[in-house]
């Protein structure tokens, strides 16, 4: 049994072979590996795949105890910071059991030169997201993670491409980029701007009645701008909205687009774990370092 495990905003995912469960942050917290039992029993398990906040200090899948600094460069940053995931990721590394660690997509990373623009793209769990879809729709995908923020990512020919990050462009429900007023906010030294990012979603900014459409039409704009660099490219949404904005996505781009629930980073997480541990040695363009 290959396990996935998505450091979620909002909760952790664990998945394997069809079975699933997940624990809030907060309760995350209190986690031990004995809780895998609710997937199988922990001596069944051949391998796990970790993702871990923003994955920004390293760019190939790592064995877990060769990533220095569980893969951060900073624990500052934008998001919230709560302790379940960390948690998680260490009883994961004190486990013995085979173990990687998923990296997010940086400046490091082997994407488009152009996207480097900014110095981070997206988180792992995002990787699970593409490779799930990718298995399902080919090599050639966009994918739009939308909840309580919103990160599109684009493959290529089976190779990540770029992404856009949640602080860059397209809001969510909670977070977004910053504005001209949260600027002058961070400067009135009225919030931090870890606080203005996670005030700057639909829900602080538009009246209820459009907020879903307001995501629906920047994660659209997200998918069109990444068509720029693959016009064929199948269109995915994935996340807790995924379904709430599909029509209104898939009328905007006038496309089919395939939806997928909350659980898709975790299940790729462990298809990763899956054919990284029976040999393969990259996966979407990131190479292994076990």
């Amino acid at each position: 049994m290959f396990i996935g495990i998505d450091h979620g905003t909002s909760a952790m995912r664990f998945a394997g072979e069809g079975r699933e469960f997940k624990l809030s942050r907060e309760a995350a917290k209190d986690f031990v590996i004995a809780d895998l039992a609710r997937i199988c029993p922990p001596e069944e398990i051949e391998g796990i795949a970790v993702s871990y906040s923003m994955g920004d200090n390293f760019s190939k899948i790592t064995r877990i105890d060769k990533v220095q600094n569980r893969g951060l460069v900073s624990r500052e940053g934008a998001g919230k910071h709560i302790g379940g995931g960390t948690r998680v990721f260490d009883e994961v590394a004190a486990s013995g059991i085979p173990a990687i660690a998923i990296p997010g997509i940086h400046r490091g990373s082997p994407t488009d030169p152009r996207f480097k623009a900014y110095s981070h793209q997206t988180s792992p769990e995002k990787i699970g997201i593409a490779y799930e879809v990718c298995h399902d729709l080919g090599d050639d995908v966009i994918v739009s993670d939308v909840s309580s923020n919103t990160v599109t990512l684009l493959v290529s020919a089976g190779k990540i491409v770029g992404a856009f990050d949640a602080c860059i462009f397209a809001p969510g429900t909670l977070h977004g980029a910053l504005d001209v007023d949260a600027i002058r906010r961070i400067d009135e030294g009225a919030c931090t701007a870890n606080e203005a990012f996670q005030h700057a979603g639909a829900n602080f900014s538009v009246p209820e009645p459009e907020r879903m459409r307001t995501v629906a039409l920047f994660a659209a704009m997200e998918c069109a701008a990444l068509r720029l660099l693959n016009p064929g490219a199948a269109i995915a949404l994935a996340g807790s909205l995924a379904p709430a904005v599909a029509q209104e996505v898939g009328s905007l781009l006038g496309s089919k687009v395939a939806v997928y629930d909350e659980w898709c980073a975790s299940r790729g997480c462990a298809r990763i774990a899956r054919d990284v541990f029976s040999g393969k040695t990259t996966i979407l363009g990131l190479g292994t370092d076990l």
